[in-house]
C-alpha cells in the first residue's frame, strides 16, 4: 500500500481523535469513511505504537485521559460501551452497581461492570476492569440510553426494602425537570413495586 495514503489516512485519523478528545473509545469502524480497511488498520497501529492512542483489546482503542501525577487512566466503562455500541448498532443499559454510581447513589465503581444488551454476549478485560454485555428481555431495553433505565435498573439492585427517603432526597435533587418527565412516561415499564415509588416520590 502507498505510503502517502497511509500517511493521508493516519493524519484524518489523528484529526477526528483529538477533536473528540481524550477519553474518547473507539473501534476501526469509526473511521470507515476516511479510507480502506487495511490503511486504518495500519494507522491505528502505527498510533498505538507511539502510544498517541491506546488497544484496550482486539479493535477497540482510546485516546487516554491523563493525570499529572498517576499517568494514563483506565476508560470509563460508558466511553467502551459506547464504541461498542456503534460499531455493532446495539443499544446498550448499565445495570446493578453501576447504574446505582452513575445516579450517585453509590461511589463505589463495581470491579465487574455489567450492561444489558439486545446484543450478543461479551466481556471485555483490561487491567482490574471488567465489562461484561449480557443479553436481556426487549421490556429491559425499553429503557436504554435514559436515566429512566439507570434508576430502575439502581432500584432493581438496591432492593425495595433498602430504598430510603435520603436515597430518594437525593435523587429528587440529582435528576433535572426534563428527566423527571422522562421518568414518570417510562415508569410503566419498570416492575409494580418501582413504578408506585416512581409516580410517587419522582416524577411529581
Amino acid at each position: 500500500m502507498a505510503q502517502e495514503i497511509v500517511q493521508h489516512t493516519e493524519k484524518m485519523i489523528k484529526n477526528r481523535i483529538h477533536g473528540h478528545g481524550r477519553g474518547w473509545c473507539f473501534t476501526p469502524k469509526d473511521f470507515s469513511d476516511l479510507g480502506s480497511s487495511e490503511a486504518i488498520r495500519i494507522a491505528l497501529f502505527r498510533l498505538n505504537k507511539e502510544r498517541t492512542i491506546r488497544r484496550i483489546t482486539h479493535g477497540l482503542y482510546d485516546f487516554p485521559r491523563k493525570h499529572q501525577k498517576l499517568g494514563d487512566l483506565p476508560p470509563r466503562a460508558e466511553d467502551i460501551a459506547n464504541a461498542i455500541a456503534r460499531r455493532d448498532h446495539i443499544r446498550f443499559l448499565a445495570s446493578g452497581a453501576y447504574a446505582a454510581n452513575l445516579l450517585g447513589i453509590s461511589e463505589q465503581v463495581p470491579g465487574k461492570i455489567v450492561f444489558l444488551t439486545e446484543g450478543a454476549p461479551k466481556t471485555i478485560e483490561f487491567g482490574k476492569m471488567k465489562i461484561m454485555f449480557k443479553k436481556t428481555t426487549p421490556k429491559n431495553m425499553a429503557l436504554a440510553n435514559s436515566v429512566s433505565g439507570h434508576v430502575v435498573q439502581a432500584f432493581k439492585f438496591i432492593g425495595k426494602e433498602n430504598i430510603t427517603t435520603g436515597l430518594i432526597s437525593h435523587l429528587k435533587k440529582r435528576l433535572g425537570t426534563a428527566e423527571k418527565r422522562r421518568l414518570k412516561k417510562d415508569a410503566s415499564l419498570a416492575p409494580a413495586w418501582i413504578t408506585k415509588i416512581i409516580l410517587r416520590e419522582l416524577a411529581g
